[in-house]
């Protein structure tokens, strides 16, 4: 079977001798992970970067097992945020999420969209609330609809209103239930979104598989504490 389309490197570890284990994410095949010959050279190593956007050319004698990829940069992405320590850490947060949860070579062309619009604002000053909001489009796409479990407990104040969904009871920033970009932004309101969509994220996917949360996503959300 061969193939070619474009993707996003999601993660990557060393497998044999300058041989790299990827995998990508793609409009029209899904998630796919596969070999890169070479993946250790110079050449390699430099643009085979968590989120770069590559070409693949995919081959395998063989649909029951492992195949290879030929890899090409189309677009840097990760590189332009090295110096930024929570742009950084969404990106692995997000490589990391989408390599746990996905299926593989199931085709989520919803996900892949929502993921290619994030990644071009992610120079906008709303960036972190653009992540929010695509956390919360997984969480969906990937089949909890959260809002139709959701049981009003009380208000706590402008901020947060709490509600109990399937016995937790999670805090929820106005803004997320009414879909909109909030006005005002500070800490207070980025930490307490991230801990509502990690704690869904935990509770309704992670645990109940087995998983390991990223501790990139840990980590972006101590960023904003």
């Amino acid at each position: 079977m061969n193939w070619e389309d474009e993707g996003y490197l999601l993660s990557k570890k060393k497998f044999r001798e300058n041989e790299n284990l990827i995998n990508v994410f793609t409009l029209k095949y899904g998630k796919i992970s596969g070999i890169v010959y070479g993946g250790l050279s110079r050449k390699k190593k430099n643009y085979l970067q968590i989120i770069n956007k590559l070409f693949l050319n995919y081959s395998t004698k063989n649909i029951n097992r492992i195949g290879y990829f030929k890899t090409e940069l189309i677009e840097p992405i990760s590189p332009k945020y090295f110096n930024d320590k929570k742009r950084t850490a969404a990106l692995l947060s997000i490589g990391s999420i989408l390599t746990s949860l996905l299926p593989e070579a199931q085709v989520h062309k919803k996900i892949y969209v929502s993921l290619s619009e994030l990644l071009k604002s992610f120079n906008n000053d709303n960036w972190i609330f653009l992540y929010i909001f695509w956390e919360l489009k997984i969480i969906r796409e990937l089949g909890y609809g959260f809002e139709s479990d959701m049981k009003l407990k009380k208000i706590k104040d402008d901020d947060l209103t709490i509600f109990d969904i399937d016995g937790v009871r999670y805090s929820v920033p106005p803004y997320i239930l009414k879909n909109e970009l909030p006005i005002k932004i500070n800490n207070d309101m980025i930490k307490n979104s991230l801990i509502f969509t990690r704690s869904i994220l935990l509770n309704k996917f992670f645990i109940p598989n087995n998983i390991y949360f990223p501790q990139s996503r840990i980590l972006l959300e101590k960023y904003f504490n």
